[in-house]
């Protein structure tokens, strides 16, 4: 059956591995495929991603680097699931993510391995354990649900399939296992539907199930079915079965009934079973899928066989359902992603003629609306309707395909059916069924109408068309409109009848949705129309449909100006403003006009809308000098102040101050320039200066930036508006910092009055000139001081006041300054009221009168510098006796009394409170003494230095210093630059520390002389204090320190004072000797306090002197002593007497050194001893592992053997290392064996040559390291029994194979490898790499055995590694075989060509050939065939038949000259109808002269050169040859030189059927001219009955006539007057008929006419039931009151099919 024909289309989606995915990826593990969305690609090792392949773009695949066991994605989202196992357990980790948000969505982790999943549905995935199924949504945080666990027959199975009912209520689970023992290749399928609601599961035996719905008839709701298919063995007989059940059959409605079929596999195919099953809602058709690529086609109503074909050559391993096309894609091994769907056009002619089963054909066109069974429908309807099942030939109407039947022609029928009385009438039971059915289209939605709207049954059409059952149309909403405006409003809309909308809406006046609807329908109507028409009724409703019409898209259909004109010639003033205001709210330069227009009549009628509209400031484009001279005459001055632009218009109008709000005249005058704005100004203060002044105020203040401060003061000062400029500045006075314009003000406000203002700003303004207006108040001579008070006192002018005040006689304000505005002051005025020779009493009032606010101090300095302190003696005293403390007060009473010498050193003594710095400078001069006394007591030390130096007070400085006891003072006094140093230090020496009776004293003076570097000095002093037997001799601190001293500054005299102290620290002064490196004195000081370690530190330290540190030891026999003397030598390498000494010390704390020493002098009998007596003061691990090392040295074995056995706390493992890595062997041994350290002590008897033994060790360890390291050793010492035991065990590791392998090889040991390598694969944990291995080395080393070994375990090689091996040893036959084996057929192929001595063999090859994926390779192969093996080639060919290019093999096998070579393979392709076999099996027949193959040829398969063979053959010698040129020109309509050929030949049979066939008259009757001119007579009468129907009578005639050949014609003529007589007969039958039938019509109007009156009953209550019991039928259609069709406003329909609705007929689809 050729492809285009077949009922099911194949075609191929994509190919995986174009998408770059590797051929070992394309399995039922690694693809997944949920639906026909997405197929998504887990690719293993070494890349670890997943591909996930959009089918919409399927060569754009996302692949991302993720590692995971499985990966389905969502059949409708990009959602991908991800499957992995926890590593070291059996649990497996869910997760699911969102790849366009880039989110996770959930995650799981399953107690058990999960061994299949599938998305079930969108939103949840099925989850299959060993021993359970779970469902788990992937909506909010749920976690798996466990559904039912598997039932008994699905144990050890491979689940292939899970699935669920769209109800979700059924459940299916398939798995496949090992086939019967009988049959084991034929794998068996087991089933287990488990009911949700039932809880109950049930198993069977199947293959493939799926889930469908169906609708039974007589029931509305769908019945669920499942769909299974088996295929079982039974002693040796092979049952296919394919099995249809429904599901919860419910109660008291139809069922559907089981069905079964047989599933027939061909012979070739006994071992395959079916994978995979689809249903296709959409076609009711039930795919069944198989591994080996057949695939079976089911009806699901009646299981019959609809179609079986092999889809795919490779396994199919997987399927997904294609609801959108209602096929399905199926994925083979190939990578071949296969889409199989439904041929529309030719499953139904299938079914009818190939089937010949009608019934399945009609319901296929019926279910699925298929074109094919057009005539089945119209012959089965028929002969419904003659029988009278008007009902099920209603039902056949209503479900007929792409509504065949519904046609005006059958509601005829249905109409001209007679109505039974008690019946209802056919047509209703019709239209009853469509509506049960669907929608009716326009003619029957009318006729029913028609029917309803005459019984006024308005409420049925309402339901329908809220149904959505009947389809609009223009003329159903004029049929309504007569009952129904508002139905019929909704069905011209539905119906897009657009001017009958728009007049339905006009009707109802809703205007606005006129607009709306004409834009959602591209519709225009007359504007202009419907606006006057709606003005003359609402003018408001007419401004908004003018809105409307100017908010429409594309602009107002009518311009904005006439719109406008129309409101206007009705008076409309308000309605054309409220419109143009609208409109013109986007402010558009073309508008300008409209904008005029609108203010213009708004100006002359109602000026205030105008002010408004203005006012908003929408407008911006009207004429605005027009506009100004409108405002000005409507009064409207400020709007035309806005729009004059010429100074003189707007001088004239700006006087009108009257009639224009303040506030908008000073806004105005920002709209000026500067200029204009002064000008206007100025002619405002012209004309009414007092009625203006507060505008242009005003105005000045709003704009003082833009017009300049200046000029408005320049203004106000031309009118002299002292008020004016008051107000004007008093506002900018707060923003301005220019001193001028302060100072103008404060003017203004003294010469308008406004004294409490010029008070305010002088008190608070901080820019005004302060000397200026100091000057302008004293000269304006106000009544109030206040002002000038303020700048005085502010900008210290408080002289100049006082002076103006005593002087114009204001003592009061005096007075009022110092007491109430600032008394801090008021020394000054005192001191200018002194000046000014004021009274004194006045003075002294004035200074009591404040008392204690007066500031004593400047009091004080102003009275002094005057001289006139004394009067200041009553003040002073009286606020002493008020308690003060006043540093001044007192300080001035101190320098009173000093100058009375009034007992000043009682003053200076005993008075707290006076400043002792100020009073001592006052009396350096005149007492030094008193000087002093006042600067000890403040502390004053700099002074009093000054003072005694100058004075030379030397003795009192002395005393002074040694008192004070200050570091500083000290520092400063014997610092050297002091030239006084000297004589202070003999005064300290001589008399202040004598006199003192203070250790502190004494001791700070010693700490000065420290820090001040005078040793010398010190010492002086320190002997002076010390040795002299003063009250400080035997201090402990001068002790010290005069040691101290003396070792720095003079080391000669230590001995001598070391010697005579003793009250000193021993320790610390032995310390500092050491460092001075006075050790010999250190020592001395050790000794004489018994300091024996540090004495013996010095010796050994400083003196390093061993031999008397030895000497002291002895004589002090100190442990310490001895330890400190044997680190001394143990740092010497003095090993043994260190260890000796260690021993007499009785110190074992520092065996860590003496172990390092006594190893690197290599003492270890010494250190033998010391370690004994370590172990009896410590337990520590080093010390005995130190221990065991030492015996080992000293070849001690036996003491090892006792120590190890007695309590010990050795690191035996660590003791064990050290001996081996010092070669130590015996001793290690010893210790590894105590300890049970196999490894190590395998090693260790490796190194002492004992094999047996380190073999046995090495069993114990049972450690791969070991049996390497003890494998390798036997290796090199060619123990290579020892060694296989060893290596048997390395070798089923993985990773060390390899190493094992090399290191036998390195050293040329090939067969004792070979034979550990074949020992290894009988093992219990045998795997790959050793089989893998073994082949290897058999590759290199034993090519003989290399074969078998392939065979025998080629399901256990590491096929690529040995194909690399085969390749480099070049064994091709082998590598052939491995190639085969990992499915590589394309290097298979290529092995055998480019090898073919030694890998050719031709079964295999062409096994091998027809599966590779290089199409290329094929035509290699046609090469390869014809070099070498030619008599097989055909056969090779054969094979290849279906994949090669017919046309390029014919183009090899020309060029190369053997094409009679492959004529068998060409014969058998021809029916492929390819040119270039055709042309090369035509030139073998000709050459060959085989004439009758070449006609079969030539007629059977027409794409060659048709006209080159026949010019070719036209020539040939033999006649047969001609006659097939002949006949290949009459193929090609070449009738004249087929017929030349055929008359050169004479063939004239021919010459008549090429004239006959070719149509041609006028070439037939030359054939006869020419058959007369020969003479033919027999072929002339031939010729007439051959050309029949293309000869004319009348030439025939002639020339029968003219060449005596009447006779021969006779039969022609007999002939044709026969045939015209049957013509003739035949139009009178038909002209009788046509007038009988006429009449028969015209009766049968009568008759129905007359039968109107005898039904009276109306239509039943609802469509389409039946009508009730007793009541007859409703009446015929012609009985209703309505016209017959030709009747109903439309023509009568003729024979042919009439345009619907005014369209012209369709063509042909």
């Amino acid at each position: 059956m050729a492809a285009a024909n077949a009922p099911i289309a194949m075609r191929e989606a994509l190919t995986l591995t174009s998408l770059g995915i590797a051929p070992q990826f394309v399995t039922f593990t690694h693809v997944t495929m949920e639906s026909e969305k997405y197929i998504c690609v887990r690719e293993t090792s070494p890349q670890n991603s997943v591909v996930i392949i959009d089918m919409a773009m399927p060569m754009q695949p996302l692949r991302r680097p993720i590692t995971a066991d499985s990966a389905l994605m969502n059949p409708n989202t990009r959602i991908l699931a991800l499957k992995a196992q926890i590593p070291g357990t059996t649990q497996d980790h869910l997760q699911i993510f969102n790849i366009e948000a880039k989110t996770k969505i959930k995650s799981h982790q399953m107690p058990e391995q999960v061994v299949f999943w599938k998305w079930i549905t969108p939103k949840l995935l099925g989850l299959v354990t060993q021993t359970s199924v779970y469902h788990w949504s992937i909506e909010g945080d749920s976690e798996p649900t466990k559904m039912f666990d598997r039932t008994a027959n699905l144990a050890n199975n491979q689940i292939i399939n899970y699935r669920c009912d769209p109800a979700e209520k059924w459940l299916v689970l398939i798995g496949i296992a090992p086939g019967a023992p009988e049959r084991p290749q034929l794998v068996k399928g087991n089933m287990q539907l488990f009911s949700v609601d039932q809880q109950r599961s049930q198993a069977l035996e199947a293959h493939a199930a799926s889930f469908a719905s169906f609708k039974v008839v007589g029931n509305e709701n769908p019945s669920t079915l499942i769909c299974f298919a088996s295929k079982t063995t039974n002693a040796g007989q092979i049952t296919s079965k394919l099995h249809v059940i429904e599901l919860g059959a419910q109660p008291g409605k139809p069922g559907f009934s089981k069905k079964q079929a047989d599933l027939f596999f061909p012979p070739d195919f006994q071992d395959d079973f079916p994978v995979a099953m689809q249903v296709s809602q959409k076609y009711g058709l039930i795919y069944v899928i198989t591994k080996l690529g057949l695939l079976f086609v089911y009806d699901l109503e009646t299981a019959a066989a609809v179609y079986r074909n092999r889809i795919s050559p490779d396994p199919i391993f997987l399927t997904a359902e294609s609801s959108s096309t209602g096929g399905f894609y199926a994925i083979n091994r190939r990578g071949q992603v296969l889409h199989a769907t439904v041929n529309d056009a030719t499953v139904v002619p299938f079914v009818s003629g190939q089937l010949n089963n009608l019934e399945l054909a009609v319901n296929l066109a019926k279910r699925a609306n298929l074109p094919g069974a057009e005539n089945l429908v119209v012959q089965r309807f028929q002969e419904l309707f003659a029988q009278t099942k008007y009902k099920e030939a209603a039902e056949l109407a209503a479900e007929s395909p792409q509504g065949l039947l519904r046609t005006p022609e059958t509601v005829a029928k249905f109409q001209s059916v007679p109505v039974q009385a008690g019946q209802t009438p056919p047509l209703l039971q019709y239209f009853g069924t469509l509506l049960t059915r669907g929608k009716l289209n326009a003619f029957e939605s009318l006729e029913l109408s028609r029917l309803v709207v005459n019984q006024n049954k308005k409420n049925l059409l309402e339901n329908w068309l809220a149904e959505d059952k009947l389809e609009c149309s223009e003329e159903l909403g004029d049929l309504v409109k007569t009952v129904d405006n508002d139905l019929a409003l909704k069905i011209y809309i539905k119906a897009r009848a657009t001017p009958k909308v728009v007049a339905a809406f006009a009707e109802r006046r809703e205007f606005d949705k006129i607009l709306i609807y004409s834009k959602q329908v591209g519709y225009t109507p007359d504007y202009l129309f419907l606006l006057q028409t709606i003005l003359r009724t609402d003018p408001q409703g007419a401004v908004n449909f003018a809105l409307m019409m100017s908010q429409m898209e594309g602009g107002c259909p009518v311009d904005y100006n006439t719109i406008t004109d129309l409101f206007l010639q009705r008076n409309m003033i308000r309605e054309a403003t409220a419109f143009l205001l609208d409109v013109l709210k986007p402010n558009l330069p073309e508008h300008a006009f409209l904008q005029t227009k609108v203010l213009e009549i708004n100006l002359v009628t109602y000026p205030n809308v105008a002010d408004a509209i203005l006012a908003n400031g929408m407008f911006s484009h009207y004429d605005r000098p027009r506009i100004a001279q409108l405002c000005e005459k409507a009064g409207l001055y400020l709007r035309a102040l806005q729009h004059y632009s010429e100074l003189p218009d707007i001088k004239r109008v700006i006087v009108n101050t009257h009639a224009i709000e303040p506030q908008a005249l000073v806004e105005f005058f920002g709209t000026l320039s500067r200029e204009w704005a002064l000008e206007c100004m100025k002619d405002l203060l012209l004309v009414n200066l007092r009625g203006n002044l507060q505008i242009v105020v005003q105005a000045a203040k709003e704009y003082s930036e833009q017009l300049g401060v200046d000029a408005c003061i320049k203004l106000f000062e031309q009118f002299k508006s002292y008020e004016g400029l008051y107000f004007f500045l008093g506002s900018y006075l707060s923003s301005s910092e220019d001193p001028e314009i302060h100072f103008k003000y404060i003017e203004a406000a003294a010469r308008t009055g406004q004294i409490k203002e010029v008070e305010r700003v002088t008190r608070e303004s901080n820019f005004y000139d302060a000397e200026k207006t100091k000057n302008f108040l004293m000269e304006a001579k106000l009544p109030d001081a206040r002002p000038l008070i303020n700048v005085c006192d502010r900008f210290g002018f408080v002289p100049d006041l006082t002076h103006y005040l005593y002087t114009n006689n204001m003592l009061r304000y005096i007075e009022g300054y110092v007491q109430k505005v600032n008394p801090g002051n008021a020394p000054l005025v005192v001191g200018q009221l002194l000046d000014d020779e004021c009274p004194e009493d006045f003075i002294k009032g004035l200074i009591l009168s404040v008392r204690s606010l007066l500031p004593v101090e400047p009091l004080v300095d102003e009275c002094e510098k005057r001289n006139r302190l004394r009067l200041l003696t009553q003040f002073l005293e009286h606020l002493v006796s008020e308690g003060s403390q006043d540093v001044h007060v007192h300080n001035a009473l101190g320098k009173i009394i000093i100058d009375s010498n009034n007992n000043p050193e009682h003053f200076l003594t005993t008075n707290p409170f006076y400043d002792s710095r100020v009073v001592g400078k006052y009396c350096e001069k005149r007492d030094p003494t008193l000087a002093v006394v006042a600067y000890r007591r403040g502390q004053c030390d700099d002074e009093l230095i000054n003072v005694t130096n100058k004075n030379s007070l030397f003795k009192l400085q002395a005393r002074y210093v040694v008192e004070r006891m200050d570091g500083d003072l000290w520092d400063k006094v014997l610092q050297p630059e002091n030239e006084y140093r000297r004589q202070l230090i003999d005064q300290v020496v001589s008399t202040a520390l004598p006199e003192s009776k203070s250790p502190e004293q004494v001791s700070a003076a010693v700490k000065a002389f420290m820090t001040a570097d005078l040793p010398h000095e010190l010492i002086e002093l320190l002997e002076k204090i010390v040795l002299q037997n003063s009250a400080f001799s035997g201090n402990f601190n001068l002790q010290n320190l005069l040691i101290l001293t003396a070792i720095k500054a003079d080391p000669s005299r230590v001995m001598d004072y070391v010697n005579r102290l003793d009250n000193f620290d021993g320790p610390a002064v032995g310390e500092v000797a050491v460092e001075a490196q006075l050790y010999e004195e250190a020592f001395a000081i050790f000794k004489k306090f018994n300091l024996n370690v540090q004495a013996v530190n010095v010796l050994l330290d400083n003196i390093r002197s061993i031999e008397r540190a030895e000497e002291f030891a002895f004589r002090v026999e100190e442990d310490a002593v001895w330890s400190q003397v044997a680190k001394a030598q143990l740092r010497e390498g003095l090993v043994s007497e260190a260890i000796e000494s260690f021993i007499r010390a009785d110190d074992a704390a520092h065996f860590l050194d003496v172990i390092r020493a006594a190893e690197e002098a290599n003492v270890y009998n010494d250190l033998v001893k010391y370690l004994l007596m370590v172990r009896q003061k410590a337990r520590e691990p080093k010390v005995d592992g130190e221990l065991i090392f030492a015996y080992a040295k000293i070849d001690r074995l036996s003491d090892i053997e006792e120590f190890i056995l007695m309590p010990n706390v050795a690191n035996l493992q660590n003791v064990g290392d050290r001996l081996y890595d010092e070669e130590l062997y015996e001793a290690a041994k010893i210790i590894y064996a105590f300890i049970s350290n196999w490894a190590k002590l395998a090693v260790t008897l490796v190194k002492l040559k004992q094999f047996q033994g380190a073999v046995d060790a090495a069993r114990k360890a049972n450690s791969t390291k070991t049996w390497k390291e003890v494998c390798f050793a036997c290796v090199d010492a060619e123990e290579f029994r020892l060694a296989q035991i060893c290596g048997l065990n390395i070798i089923v590791q993985v990773d060390d194979l390899e190493e094992v392998s090399e290191y036998y090889q390195n050293r040329g040991c090939f067969n004792e490898l070979i034979a550990l390598m074949e020992s290894g694969l009988g093992l219990e944990r045998a795997h790959m790499g050793i089989f893998t291995e073994l082949g290897v080395l058999y590759a290199r080393y034993r090519s003989e055995k290399l074969m078998e070994h392939i065979k025998l375990f080629s399901t256990r090689l590491n096929i690529p590694k040995l194909i690399r091996a085969c390749d480099e040893q070049q064994h091709w036959k082998e590598l052939t075989y491995l190639y085969i084996q990992y499915d590589e057929f394309d290097n298979a192929a290529t092995t055998i060509m480019n090898h073919s001595p030694d890998a050719w063999d031709h079964m295999q090859f062409k096994d091998v050939c027809v599966k590779v994926a290089n199409v290329e390779l094929y035509y290699k192969a046609v090469h390869f065939y014809l070099q070498e093996h030619p008599d097989l080639i055909n056969d090779m060919l054969n094979v290849l038949a279906l994949r090669l290019d017919h046309t390029r093999v014919v183009d090899i096998m020309r060029k190369a000259g053997q094409l009679h070579l492959v004529k068998p393979y060409m014969v058998a392709v021809q029916s492929n109808n390819v040119s270039a076999v055709n042309e090369a099996l035509n030139e073998l027949y000709v050459e060959e002269e085989d004439y009758e193959r070449l006609r079969e040829s030539v007629d059977m398969h027409d794409n060659f050169d048709q006209i080159g063979l026949a010019q070719k053959l036209e020539k040939h010698e033999l006649l047969e040859m001609r006659r097939i040129a002949a006949y290949i020109y009459k193929k090609a309509g070449r009738w004249k030189q087929s017929i030349a050929l055929s008359k050169k030949d004479n063939m004239y049979k021919d010459c008549m059927e090429t004239c006959s066939q070719s149509g041609d008259r006028e070439l037939s009757e030359d054939l006869l001219v020419y058959f007369i001119e020969q003479g033919k007579k027999e072929c002339f009468a031939s010729c007439l009955f051959i050309c029949y129907d293309l000869i004319r009578p009348d030439v025939a005639l002639e020339l029968a006539w003219m060449n005596n050949m009447v006779d021969f014609a006779f039969p022609y003529l007999l002939q044709f007057i026969r045939e015209y007589t049957s013509k003739v007969d035949d139009l009178v039958k038909d002209k009788i008929e046509s007038q009988n039938e006429e009449r028969a019509k015209e009766k049968e109007e009568k008759d129905l006419v007359a039968q109107q009156n005898m039904y009276a009953q109306l239509l039943p209550l609802a469509l389409p039931a039946p009508p009730m019991p007793g009541m007859g039928g409703p009446p015929p259609m012609g009985g209703m009151g309505m016209p017959p069709m030709g009747g109903m406003g439309m023509p009568p329909m003729g024979p042919g099919p009439m345009p619907a609705f005014g369209m012209p007929p369709m063509g042909s689809y």
